[in-house]
């Protein structure tokens, strides 16, 4: 007799065929099949030299999202719903992160008005999207002896406000984005950090966006870094926590979205962590492909200011045209649905 799923895997079983569950069209026993079990098999943080050696397989297009992440979830959908399987991509759109972490003197192209710009361009094509905040900006974000940095300005305050009554979802991207690994090649806000050192850098931040009115149920970490022992302090407070390939440095590679104790990973591995422009030629991809799956696109918008904003207006007209962007709310609402699924017996 097959082990029965953990409670991760039941979790994560749950949102790859939530709405089928949902409207009762297949049931929980269905699931029980090997390319199930494959898709949703839970694994522990590898060791530092298996990170080491994921993120160069990844590099050298050896592991793959496409790979590693699409083939198993869409396999293990296939086996249990057949051509029933197919259907649009769930595309949820990640903007990181305002404002600037370098904006303590804001240089051209990471000013208010660039994010305004962004922000009218998807606003406009009706595309919903989650901006990351950074509660505090610094002064020499790369440098881990410098301690100044500023609130958020009266032109920062007002494009927050106008984000949130247009309906923008809002994760939390740190307390100050400021390094404190000793490593150059590898900076990160939350590494070698204690849990109670932790604890209290989140407890700032998560206030200072109540002060702002502002309310995240997902975290987004600076420099898409975090230490593995931090995953239980994040999972306490947040829904969904996003990466991208650097945290495959700290946590390893990771097919998501998917549950790990108290919260899902939602990682941003490429090709969906780029500009606009890039991102366009993956969407139709998925479009075609008819995954059905949750997918994460992560801009930002420095740089889609920098390639101006043409891009994003192709790939915002793609997004309305074809109906795939998805809500973060749905995507919340998904997730919360998939906890309280009960044990898949065997």
């Amino acid at each position: 007799m097959a082990p029965a799923f953990t409670i991760d895997e039941t979790r994560t079983a749950g949102l790859l065929f939530g709405e089928e569950l949902a409207l009762g069209l297949v049931e929980p026993a269905a699931l029980h099949v090997p390319e199930v079990r494959r898709a949703v098999r839970g694994l522990l943080v590898p060791s530092g030299l298996s990170r080491r050696f994921q993120r160069a397989q990844l590099r050298r297009g050896r592991l793959s999202w496409q790979q590693d992440v699409v083939a198993p979830y869409v396999a293990a959908r296939r086996a249990v719903l057949g051509d029933a399987a197919e259907g649009r991509p769930k595309l949820v759109v990640r903007v990181d992160g305002f404002p600037h972490h370098e904006a303590y003197g804001a240089a051209p192209g990471r000013t208010t008005e660039d994010a305004a710009a962004v922000h009218a361009v998807l606003a406009g094509a009706g595309v919903p999207y989650l901006m990351s905040v950074l509660p505090r900006v610094p002064d020499r974000p790369l440098d881990r002896s410098a301690d100044a940095w500023r609130e958020h300005d009266a032109a920062e305050r007002d494009l927050l406000a106008d984000l949130r009554r247009d309906g923008v979802a809002f994760a939390l991207q740190g307390l100050d984005h400021r390094t404190r690994s000793g490593k150059a090649s590898s900076p990160s806000e939350f590494s070698g950090l204690k849990r109670a050192e932790l604890d209290e850098r989140l407890d700032t931040a998560q206030e200072a966006l109540r002060d702002a009115a502002l309310h995240a149920d997902v975290f987004v970490a600076p420099w898409d870094r975090f230490d593995a022992s931090a995953w239980a302090a994040l999972a306490a407070r947040f829904d969904i926590v996003c990466g991208g390939a650097p945290t495959i440095e700290t946590l390893g590679f990771h097919a998501g979205p998917s549950w790990r104790g108290d919260a899902v990973w939602l990682p941003s591995y490429p090709p969906l962590d780029g500009t606009a422009a890039e991102l366009l030629p993956v969407v139709r991809e998925l479009v075609e492909a008819q995954t059905a799956l949750w997918i994460p696109l992560t801009l930002r918008w420095d740089r889609e200011c920098a390639a101006g904003l043409d891009g994003l207006r192709a790939l915002c007209e793609l997004l309305a045209a074809e109906q795939v962007a998805r809500s973060w709310d749905d995507l919340l609402l998904a997730i919360r649905a998939s906890h309280a699924v009960g044990t898949l017996a065997a």
